[in-house]
């Protein structure tokens, strides 16, 4: 909720960016990256930032 403000309220170069992610699909991946967490024994944890980084680029865009 937090970032998703930050993005929405941000303008670059006079152009306004929109978050366009949801709190249901970022619970879907923490599941997943649990999973796969448990699965590798804990090596994959060392990959949950970036892929919550890659989800928060993903799903930032700008308006115009």
């Amino acid at each position: 909720m937090v970032y998703g403000w930050k993005i929405n309220h941000t303008v670059i170069d006079g152009h306004r960016m929109r978050f366009s992610g949801t709190a249901i699909g970022l619970f879907g991946n923490w599941i997943k990256w649990l999973l796969l967490s448990i699965i590798t024994i804990g090596i994959y944890s060392f990959w949950v930032g970036i892929k919550l980084t890659d989800w928060k680029a993903k799903n930032t865009n700008f308006i115009n």
